[in-house]
């Protein structure tokens, strides 16, 4: 059984699912997933442990509301494992009392302690760079920082999905934490005057703004451009990865912000032993393979090297600011964004 996408009421539907939940859901051989990240992105590294313990995984993807839903849900919620991206999603959850601790001598020994809760709430699974998609044809530039993206000289050339978004409110919290919230907010206004169009879309379709001639650079996921390069299955989408070129902008530090994906053991977790299963998994060295090779995204196991094609984009220097201060910053990134206007694009 799929949960599929709840994209509808939380609350007021949430008891009647979970009461609806078949014997097997809540059997000795399935995990319950709640998830904000997106089912495809998943399914591999989910059917390995699958394959590797024979026991099922059911996801309920959800693009907003996931906390707020298990919450409803109470005691009787089915979530035995959250799965989301970024590390402020990874906080909140523990912040709303929707997690549990889990010290786990075997988890701990593959995390590095920068990528997991000290109290065990919540374990990074992979990383991701924040960088800049550029113009095979019209941009030479082979080096570009996050200052430079407000500099008057790409006005009209900078396409951005939502400022809203997790993954730019991410960037935007830690440019406060190196800048401070004045110097950010004055950056923002000249990165607003930059752009081509309104913010739009999802990472991928900057890539295909890029393509078409709409503007020159993009701030997109390193992933997603593994992601189109290898699409077999749109010829369109690999034109678009095909047409850029990844950039790792850096702040002052000389290092390129990063951010996770990472899981949690729900509150409630009625099948926590395959919970605790699956987050080991998770964490395990054959895991961070199938993520790397198959998602494009950078391991948090040490030493462990990220795929061919992620490695063609260069090196990555990652940013060593803590996650957590990340996380506290989210509330005033969101803030400024809505104050400078930058989801209303260039001319306002």
């Amino acid at each position: 059984m799929k949960f599929g996408n709840a994209r509808s009421a939380i609350a007021g539907g949430a008891l009647a699912i979970a009461a609806l939940f078949t014997t097997s859901a809540l059997a000795d051989g399935v995990v319950n997933i709640y998830t904000y990240r997106q089912p495809d992105l998943i399914k591999p590294v989910l059917d390995a442990f699958t394959a590797e313990t024979g026991i099922k995984t059911e996801v309920l993807f959800l693009d907003k509301g996931l906390e707020e839903r298990i919450q409803a849900e109470g005691q009787n919620s089915p979530a035995d494992v959250i799965m989301t991206v970024d590390i402020a999603r990874l906080t909140s959850a523990k912040e709303k009392g929707v997690t549990q601790p889990l010290v786990d001598e075997e988890i701990n020994k593959l995390l590095p302690a920068e990528y997991r809760d000290p109290e065990g709430n919540w374990f990074g699974v992979t990383k991701r760079a924040r960088v800049i998609y550029a113009s095979k044809e019209r941009v030479k530039d082979t080096a570009i920082t996050y200052a430079e993206l407000a500099d008057p000289k790409w006005k009209g050339k900078i396409c951005m999905r939502s400022g809203q978004h997790d993954y730019n409110l991410a960037l935007f919290s830690a440019a406060i934490a190196h800048w401070g919230p004045e110097k950010t907010e004055e950056w923002m206004k000249g990165l607003k005057a930059n752009l081509a169009k309104k913010p739009d879309g999802g990472d991928r379709p900057q890539a295909g703004a890029i393509a078409a001639g709409e503007c020159d650079i993009a701030i997109g996921n390193t992933y997603y451009v593994g992601l189109m390069r290898n699409n077999e299955k749109d010829p369109k989408e690999k034109e678009w990865g095909n047409a850029i070129n990844v950039l790792f902008p850096t702040f002052e530090n000389g290092l390129t912000h990063v951010n996770i994906s990472g899981a949690a053991l729900a509150k409630n977790a009625p099948n926590r032993d395959n919970a605790v299963k699956l987050i080991r998994f998770l964490a395990s060295h054959e895991a961070q393979q199938v993520y790397a090779e198959k998602n494009y995204e950078y391991p948090v196991e040490p030493g462990l090297e990220p795929s061919e094609t992620v490695k063609a984009f260069g090196e990555l220097k990652a940013d060593t600011l803590p996650l957590v201060d990340i996380a506290k910053g989210r509330k005033a990134a969101s803030e400024m964004v809505d104050r400078v206007g930058l989801d209303d694009g260039p001319s306002s």
